[in-house]
């Protein structure tokens, strides 16, 4: 039966959509933005900072669906700039060591949700 996961620790959907589901073992978490789930406030001060902001929203998505980032098997980055690849890269490299570190794919786009630079979603084991 699927699962439904939100948790407070991140921002709330804005749409008809959930933070999370999972089904059979496996999690399937929405796109997460530079939003402090504290203040509801963006987080834009430079990408290291909107990077390191996006992936503690994961992370507390994935706990609360009782999973972790270590559990993470895709993740899906998309960014509005490729020039930034570097530093996101090094700031994800934080957070994903390379001996968990998950399959992954980084796409530039034309444009993100409230005009962010960088969007991350993941799938993962439970």
């Amino acid at each position: 039966m699927k699962q439904l996961i939100n948790t407070p620790n991140a921002p709330l959907p804005i749409g008809p959509y959930n933070q999370a589901t999972s089904l059979n073992g496996l999690m399937f978490v929405s796109g997460q933005i530079a939003i402090d789930p504290a203040t509801n406030d963006l987080v834009l001060d430079n990408i290291e900072a909107e990077t390191h902001q996006v992936l503690r929203n994961l992370k507390a998505i994935l706990e609360a669906g009782g999973s972790s980032l270590e559990k993470v098997l895709k993740a899906t980055v998309f960014v509005k700039d490729m020039n930034l690849f570097g530093r996101i890269n090094a700031v994800y490299g934080e957070y994903f060591k390379p001996e968990f570190a998950p399959a992954r794919e980084l796409v530039q786009v034309s444009e993100l949700p409230k005009f962010v630079n960088i969007e991350i979603s993941v799938i993962a084991g439970v």
